[in-house]
């Protein structure tokens, strides 16, 4: 029988293994033992789960729960056992993952008069129990796509079965545990029993299924109420039965019918109208408000934002002035350094704060000030003979990541202050149990960017990405619910419009970089959107700071 040559990158040896040997046990042969449970593996640079068989040689790096990658595992087969738990108690049930919060997912059952009890909520989670108690495999398999349809309708899993009508391929994958089946876009885990940490909880009016914490196993993440932020997902939805837009499959139908031009116009006019909204709030109070705080993760389109809200004031009397944190960094040699001695651009220390202070004190004063612009390239700040000078009429916005953090300007009465929080949370969802995450689409936004603006390659964008990550959870997300306001700059169309751009970039990152598995995860994902292109789209738009075509100057 043929042997087949393994590289174990956590061991540092190579072993020879015959045809068709998994990946469980070549695990077992080089005696892998990690923090945790052992997730999946990367096989020649892309995720396989632990029942995948070989057939060539290859390089082989096994990973756990601490990996974002088992992570995403970990929580997809969470996820089934949840969908298995409700349908084994109540068949007729719909289970509804609808997106992420309080460091869970927010679940509801649709289609019940009664919101969910205590009690249901102590039977689900003992019936998840019962099912990691009995280890069961997590089977997936390939099916003609019609007859998979078919199987979804049956099993009551509409939005799944309107995706695979319009898959387009021969073939449907789904994942089989115990009498279940259901699809969930990407890998499992092979048991259930690799199940050891979960919580189920009442949250709101539906439950909150939380997770382990990726650096500390054996504890579950903080739940905590976000009820702003809440509130941003409930208004979601409601944009989403405005446009009749939910999921994928809606989205392609309305392109294949071509609708896609009205989804735009729709989309962009409920943004206007919200930024309208906004701009009114604002200028309300302006009798003691002549400070807006706008704050917000990366690629979040808070530059267009700011300047789109500056011409709803001016509808309203005020004539607004921008100014960018990003001009306050401190010279690159001052700079502070994460734990890997790479720069933390994320840092509030980052920010020159008692210079920006000084000079915010003397505009508020009635003082002229010479504005800075930093220089990303020399890494050093600089000044090209910009003044500035308010009166009473002017309203100042500043834009900037550590907008909501109280120790950027503690010297302001925070009653001078109109605070406003920006997100690109995705509106629509892969299927009922899949939802789109946030940082998905803002690592495309960011990805595209990044190439047409600043030169780096995807391959850059995503190793920079978990840095990004690690900045925004520590230094943005714990300030945003003290925005009086947040907004939602995610577009439902979106994703099929960065699927042109993106695409070229992600299939430029080569094998054998170790961004190759996510550059691939990101080619699935999105190919699963029917293209939309970019020509209806507004040059006020927050894509637009994107892709390119703006109206505004940046």
């Amino acid at each position: 029988m043929k042997n087949i040559e393994v590289y174990c990158v956590n061991t540092g040896t190579s072993d020879s293994f015959s045809l068709g040997t998994t990946l469980t046990e070549i695990a077992e042969k080089f005696g892998i033992h990690l923090g945790g449970p052992i997730c999946g593996a990367y096989v020649n640079n892309r995720v396989k789960p632990m029942d995948f068989e070989l057939v060539k040689p290859k390089r082989i790096e096994f990973f756990d729960y601490s990996n974002r990658d088992g992570q995403r595992m970990y929580l997809r087969t969470l996820s089934f056992v949840l969908f298995a738990a409700v349908k084994n108690l109540w068949p007729e049930a719909k289970l509804k993952i609808d997106h992420a919060i309080s460091k869970g997912y927010y679940c509801s059952l649709e289609g019940s008069e009664q919101p969910i009890s205590e009690e249901d909520i102590w039977q689900i989670r003992e019936e998840m129990k019962s099912l990691i108690r009995q280890d069961l495999p997590v089977i997936r398999q390939s099916l003609l796509a019609e007859k998979a349809v078919a199987l979804f309708e049956q099993e009551g899993l509409d939005r799944k079965a309107e995706l695979f009508r319009g898959y387009g391929r021969l073939y449907a994958p789904l994942f089989e545990l115990g009498q279940h089946v259901n699809f969930f876009y990407g890998h499992q885990l092979v048991r259930t029993g690799l199940i050891t940490r979960f919580g189920l909880e009442r949250y709101y009016d539906g439950m909150l299924l939380r997770f382990p914490k990726p650096e500390d196993f054996d504890h579950l993440e903080p739940a905590v109420e976000q009820e702003k932020l809440f509130g941003i997902f409930r208004e979601h939805k409601e944009r989403a039965r405005i446009l009749g837009v939910s999921d994928i499959s809606h989205l392609n139908g309305m392109t294949a019918a071509g609708q896609a031009g009205n989804v735009i116009k729709v989309a962009e006019a409920l943004h206007e109208k919200k930024i309208a909204e906004i701009a009114t709030k604002i200028t309300e109070r302006h009798d003691k408000v002549n400070i807006v705080l706008i704050a917000g993760p990366s690629s979040s389109g808070k530059t267009t934002f700011s300047k789109r809200l500056g011409i709803q004031l001016a509808v309203n009397g005020l004539h607004a002035i921008e100014i960018s944190l990003d001009d306050f960094f401190v010279d690159r040699e001052h700079t502070p350094k994460d734990e890997n001695g790479e720069y933390d651009f994320e840092a509030l220390e980052a920010i020159d704060v008692p210079y920006f202070n000084q000079l915010l004190n003397k505009l508020l004063n009635g003082e002229e000030v010479e504005l800075p612009r930093f220089n990303f390239q020399s890494g050093e700040r600089m000044f090209k003979g910009e003044y500035l000078k308010m009166n009473k009429d002017q309203i100042l916005i500043i834009e900037g990541i550590h907008g909501l953090n109280p120790n950027l300007i503690p010297m302001i009465d925070p009653d001078r202050t109109f605070k406003i929080f920006i997100s690109a949370l995705t509106q629509i969802s892969f299927d009922e149990h899949t939802y789109i995450p946030t940082t998905d689409n803002r690592l495309l936004r960011r990805m595209i960017r990044d190439a047409k603006y600043r030169g780096y390659s995807a391959s850059k964008t995503i190793e920079r990405w978990p840095s990004v990550r690690r900045g925004e959870e520590k230094h943005i997300f714990p300030y945003q619910e003290n925005a009086d306001i947040m907004f939602n700059s995610a577009l439902v169309y979106e994703l099929a419009v960065l699927k042109k751009y993106a695409n070229p970039l992600l299939k430029s990152v080569r094998e054998n970089e170790a961004q190759y598995a996510e550059s691939v995860r990101l080619q699935i994902f999105i190919s699963y959107f029917d293209s939309i292109p970019d020509t209806e789209i507004p040059p006020t738009s927050v894509l637009r700071e994107f892709l390119g075509g703006s109206s505004f100057d940046y």
